[in-house]
């Protein structure tokens, strides 16, 4: 797997998430500007690195602009930082030379099997590795991305912020012939960061598990604040979850579509579920979560980090 994301809370939690499961041989994390600019998701995700004690897994920073429009952030959601509430050091991980792009095409094409493409932010990264690098598509084996909706938005009335923020992007990708799974608000919903989600993360009382209450306990004020949610959703470690475990969120396949010119509707994804356009299906478009064993898997995972070397992984 690699890991393209922009930290972000939720992202921070997709990234222990991705290091810690033995099933996943996480080759890269890359970053793009989305939640917050680029220069500070990457140091969000070397900081995440550090505190999980991640090591050996390159981080490139990507593209920090969308393709064709300004940036757009979510500060009223991630804070000034991108990533408020716990005080970080500063990052033991170093950060590659090499453009996030770059390094994907390379680790597509030296690798022996192909590689899923797990974008969390705006899709930037993975479009113009696509559209300048067409040579890589039969190395990826999928993409499983987290983004869009099958209903309402969370930053237009239709538009979810990582199709918003780079629509031509996202329609781009949609519309690449690949395998790609769209995890969107309507599954990410049902993931609430609840106060009995946060005690099982408080009783690891490990100092990573820690930093992991105080990143939700931030995320629940700013959510409750801009949307009137105290139980904010996790969303970005719902795609890296449905990678480990196919099982975890069902998934149909259906035609979905970005719009690029509604006055209104803007980064929407038409997702035709009832197959009234008559277009072929270009998704599996996820539906349903199983939730226990989705908050068992990620507790799970800084559980696992949270160990001291040697101690092995919990049962």
């Amino acid at each position: 797997m690699i890991l393209d994301c922009d930290p972000g809370h939720d992202d921070a939690l997709a990234i222990m998430l991705a290091a810690a499961d033995p099933r996943i041989d996480l080759l890269a994390i890359t970053t793009v500007a989305g939640n917050t600019t680029l220069d500070k998701a990457t140091l969000n995700a070397r900081r995440v690195c550090t505190i999980a004690g991640v090591s050996g897994v390159p981080v490139a920073a990507g593209c920090d602009r969308p393709l064709t429009t300004p940036l757009r952030i979510a500060e009223d959601i991630h804070g000034a930082s991108g990533l408020d509430g716990p005080a970080f050091g500063e990052p033991a991980v170093p950060l590659e030379g090499e453009h996030a792009v770059a390094l994907t095409r390379r680790l597509l094409l030296d690798h022996p099997e192909p590689v899923t493409l797990v974008p969390t932010g705006p899709l930037t990264n993975i479009a113009t590795l696509l559209r300048d690098h067409p040579e890589v598509a039969p190395k990826i084996r999928e993409i499983v991305l987290m983004g869009g909706s099958t209903g309402r938005g969370n930053t237009t009335p239709y538009g979810e912020f990582n199709i918003v923020v780079d629509p031509e992007a996202a329609d781009l990708v949609l519309r690449s012939g690949l395998p790609v799974t769209m995890i969107g608000l309507n599954v990410t919903h049902q993931a609430l960061v609840t106060p009995e989600v946060v005690a099982r993360f408080r009783a690891l009382g490990t100092p990573l598990a820690e930093a992991c209450v105080q990143l939700m306990t931030f995320f629940a004020t700013t959510y409750e604040r801009v949307f009137g949610l105290p139980e904010p959703p996790l969303h970005d470690p719902i795609a890296v979850a449905r990678v480990i475990d196919r099982t975890l969120v069902t998934t149909v396949p259906a035609p979905v579509a970005v719009e690029l010119a509604g006055t209104h509707t803007r980064g929407a994804t038409v997702v035709d579920l009832h197959r009234r356009t008559g277009a072929a299906a270009n998704a599996e478009v996820g539906l349903a979560l199983d939730v226990p064993r989705f908050w068992d898997l990620v507790v799970g995972a800084v559980t696992r980090l949270s160990a001291p070397p040697g101690a092995g992984s919990p049962a």
